[in-house]
């Protein structure tokens, strides 16, 4: 069994194995799922595919067109000088 240690700030080492084995490394993000059928947690990846962003932002009330977008994006630069 593969085991680790927390440390006094509440950190701990994921070890290799474990690493390997659910695909992560440095700087990857990881979540602590309660299993209700085990009362235990489970550690899974915390990886997301962009489609399930897709409707986190509303549509917009009106169209808005590219010429729109333009000139938006120009009063932005101009005012940022």
């Amino acid at each position: 069994m593969t085991s680790a240690t927390i440390t006094s700030k509440g950190q701990v080492t994921i070890p290799v194995d474990v690493r390997n084995a659910l695909g992560v490394g440095s700087g990857d993000r990881i979540e602590f799922i309660m299993n209700e059928q085990s009362g235990r947690y489970e550690v899974v990846p915390a990886i997301q595919s962009v489609t399930a962003l897709k409707g986190i932002i509303g549509s917009p009330k009106q169209p808005v067109s590219v010429e729109d977008m333009n000139a938006a994006i120009a009063e932005q630069g101009a005012s940022a000088r």
